[in-house]
């Protein structure tokens, strides 16, 4: 039987390289749709959460972890020796930058490494990691062909977008719309078979891992430009004296030409704030600078140093020095009702502020504990008597179920409400709450 027919007829059998927030929920998808799964990853605690049917990923349902474990469709292992019984692998693992904000490719390529290992004849390897143009054909493809085997002929290669939105509740791995994109037609046939048995959502076909590489990048960057363009506004906002959230839900009226985005404390997440970077470095190979892109990263990075020094001026007004101010961070996570802490403002805003010599403590009932500069920190419980004692309460994240904003509303000596959450909840505008302020 053919790789194809045996996709097909799910009887393929399927690896998935790296279980976190994309690998995870992609093992589980697949492995609902009748293909048996193992899910690798170096981490042995990850390994061993997945084996004995324990979820750690908030979007997939802790039942249907343990159902697909407890029928023998999904496990999950630390030895890559396993990958050569696999007819299918994907990689999803992180691609993170480095200090300098160079791409660091160290995962995919080590994952690479080890498929190339075990690469046999009727495979297909599909990339998902999020990366910069040409890594597919540059980097995983000539480690591919050094075994002696051709593309589009002995096995298969593709890149194919992750789109994982964490807290999402109307868009997860199942229902959301997929691009892939082979080195050959015959590469991009097969990995359009495999999301297509898999996904309840069309699979659109690109004629290249480029475009498809390209096509990543191009969603996450009209996300940081439209995001630094709502943080900008939010800047002149404040120095004219004009509701910044007040405008651009006005503007949102307008039933075209218009997408709305809202300023924050900065931006979160393995994509908005990462992603684009591999193309302003890739794009520097080819005598081209993404100058907005740049300028879009370098005005969100900025944003938890603004709120820093706006509340330094706040406390100001109250006659209070910021060094031995008591300051609670409501929400640590990077966007709202989830745990993800990736990339998150608010640890930036802890870092600063601590910088500043203020006593720092948060509450998160989704982040029970943190690790911070090496040291884990709980969240403290959200009482009466601790809003009191704050100097100040910041909210640094939007979570809309499981905070209790009347209890801060009523006690708190000073708000500042980096999310406009209170106006949410509550209905409080700042000129109806005299310490209330918003970015």
């Amino acid at each position: 039987m053919s790789l194809l027919q045996k996709i097909q007829t799910k009887t393929a059998t399927v690896g998935v390289i790296g279980l976190g927030y994309v690998g995870l929920p992609l093992a589980v998808e697949k492995a609902k749709a009748g293909f048996y799964v193992t899910g690798f990853d170096i981490q042995p605690q990850k390994v061993s959460l997945v084996n004995r049917g324990e979820n750690y990923i908030g979007d997939i349902i802790p039942q249907e972890l343990k159902d697909l474990v407890a029928s023998g469709h999904l496990k999950a292992t630390s030895d890559f020796e396993d990958i050569g019984k696999c007819d299918v692998i994907a990689i999803c693992v992180p691609t993170p930058l480095d200090v300098f904000k160079q791409p660091d490719l160290s995962f995919v390529v080590s994952s690479a490494q080890s498929v190339a290992d075990h690469l046999h004849k009727e495979m297909l390897v599909v990339l998902e990691s999020t990366t910069y143009p040409g890594t597919t054909e540059e980097v995983l493809l000539p480690l591919f062909e050094e075994k002696g085997l051709k593309v589009g002929k002995d096995f298969y290669l593709a890149f194919s977008p992750e789109r994982v939105d964490p807290g999402n509740h109307l868009y997860k791995t199942k229902n959301t719309p997929k691009v892939v994109g082979g080195c050959t037609p015959l590469c991009t046939e097969h990995a359009k078979a495999l999301y297509e048995a898999v996904l309840n959502a069309p699979v659109f076909a690109v004629s290249s891992p480029k475009e498809a590489e390209m096509t990543k990048i191009l969603e996450n960057t009209f996300r940081i430009v439209n995001c630094a363009l709502a943080n900008e506004m939010a800047l002149v906002c404040n120095r004219m004296g004009i509701n910044v959230w007040e405008v651009i839900n006005a503007a949102a009226t307008k039933p075209f030409g218009f997408v709305p985005f809202y300023p924050g404390p900065g931006v979160g997440g393995h994509c908005i704030p990462i992603d684009p970077f591999y193309l302003t470095y890739k794009a520097r190979a080819y005598d081209y600078h993404t100058r907005l892109i740049e300028m879009a990263g370098e005005i969100n990075d900025l944003m938890p140093e603004h709120v820093v020094e706006r509340l330094m001026n706040l406390l100001n007004d109250q006659a209070k020095p910021l060094k031995n101010s008591a300051i609670l961070l409501c929400g640590i996570a990077y966007k709202g009702d989830i745990d993800d802490l990736r990339e998150s403002p608010a640890l930036k805003i802890w870092q600063l502020l601590e910088r500043k010599e203020a006593i720092v403590s948060y509450y998160d009932p989704y982040c029970p504990e943190v690790l911070l500069n090496g040291e884990k920190v709980l969240s403290s419980p959200l009482t009466q008597e601790l809003v009191q004692k704050a100097d100040a309460v910041v909210i640094t994240t939007a979570h809309k179920e499981n905070v209790d904003y009347k209890l801060i509303a009523d006690n708190a000596k000073l708000i500042f409400d980096t999310k406009n959450i209170l106006s949410q909840s509550l209905n409080i505008r700042p000129e109806t709450l005299e310490n209330l302020h918003i970015l």
